[in-house]
């Protein structure tokens, strides 16, 4: 489990962040979560193979079809995807994979650890980055 310092850290350096699971839908809580992360500074790539674009912006199928390096990837799937998504990080080289409130899976943790790569889970982005960044 990352510390907050680790957290602030990461939150600070990051300049791009891969929202898994975005919504179209301006009622979900992954779009209004990207749309936090946008207004705080942060390129935001929408990931939903359901819709091509959100906002007039490219929504990928997958981490790999994004043609730029992720810092964060953002997951707003449920727990028994988090295995693949990490697998996908990893062969991305993204910088460390964040696992929204609700979404944990001790496979995908220890994957994530054996590559090196940190993996936060169960905790919301939004509230972190208020809290820490404010």
């Amino acid at each position: 489990m990352l510390d907050d310092q680790a957290k602030r850290e990461i939150l600070s350096n990051a300049k791009t962040i891969a929202v898994v699971g975005h919504s179209d839908k301006p009622a979900r809580t992954s779009y209004q979560i990207a749309q936090y992360l946008r207004r705080a500074g942060y390129t935001v790539y929408a990931v939903n193979p359901s819709v091509e674009e959100i906002d007039g912006e490219r929504s990928y199928a997958s981490l790999k079809d994004i043609p730029h390096h992720i810092d964060i990837v953002d997951v707003f799937r449920r727990a028994e995807h988090l295995p693949g998504i990490v697998e996908q990080a990893i062969e991305v080289e993204a910088g460390v994979v964040w696992a929204q409130l609700g979404v944990a899976n001790q496979e995908a943790a220890k994957r994530a650890h054996e590559a090196g790569m940190p993996i936060i889970q169960d905790t919301c982005i939004k509230v972190e980055h208020a809290r820490l960044l404010g």
